[in-house]
């Protein structure tokens, strides 16, 4: 595992532990030489695991739309930073420059991205891991809500463990090297 891609929040959340965990995850990665795909700004939770990669010596590749490089404040040390013209373009580059994509807690933008990579790798679109870095229970109610959608038949439990869990950055690190995708794939009544 070369790069992972992590989809975190442009705010730093109301607990100190969002950014500890941030910069714990940093401290993982490139412990282990990998690289830090993200977002590309400096705000929130992305600015503090990209210096936190950075400061570690370790590599860090943004990828920020060129509409919002002044709203988001680019980061302008990083070791390579790609501007893109659409959100589904910054959203594609990533997913190719990754090997496995984490979310830290986020809002909006963070579930988006997680859910749809998730959803991507479903479709077979690709077979790396997808994670969720648990901070405090963070996640714990969209997890319960995905045991519901399971329930319900709308996730199958083989796509539905798709999306790996942990509190500890080394936990979820070691679930990502040991991950092998399920050889289902989506169907939809019956259909492919």
């Amino acid at each position: 595992m070369n790069r992972i891609c992590v989809y975190c929040g442009s705010n730093r959340g109301a607990q100190l532990a969002y950014a500890d965990a941030a910069e714990r995850l940093a401290g993982v990665l490139v412990d282990n030489d990998i690289e830090l795909v993200y977002g590309g700004a400096t705000a929130g939770i992305m600015g503090v695991i990209a210096d936190r990669v950075l400061a570690l010596g370790g590599r860090v590749h943004g990828v920020l739309p060129r509409s919002i490089t002044h709203k988001e404040l680019a980061h302008s040390g990083l070791t390579e930073l790609h501007t893109v013209d659409t959100m589904h373009e910054r959203k594609a580059l990533m997913a190719d420059l990754a090997d496995g994509f984490v979310a830290l807690p986020g809002g909006f933008g963070t579930l988006e991205e997680i859910i749809e990579i998730v959803t991507w790798g479903q479709l077979q679109f690709h077979g790396k891991p997808c994670g969720l870095l648990n901070v405090g229970g963070y996640f714990d109610h969209l997890l319960a809500f995905l045991s519901h959608a399971e329930q319900e038949g709308f996730i199958r439990s083989e796509n539905r463990s798709m999306l790996l869990t942990d509190s500890s950055p080394e936990g979820l690190l070691q679930q990502f090297l040991d991950y092998r995708p399920p050889s289902v794939t989506k169907w939809v009544d019956g259909k492919l």
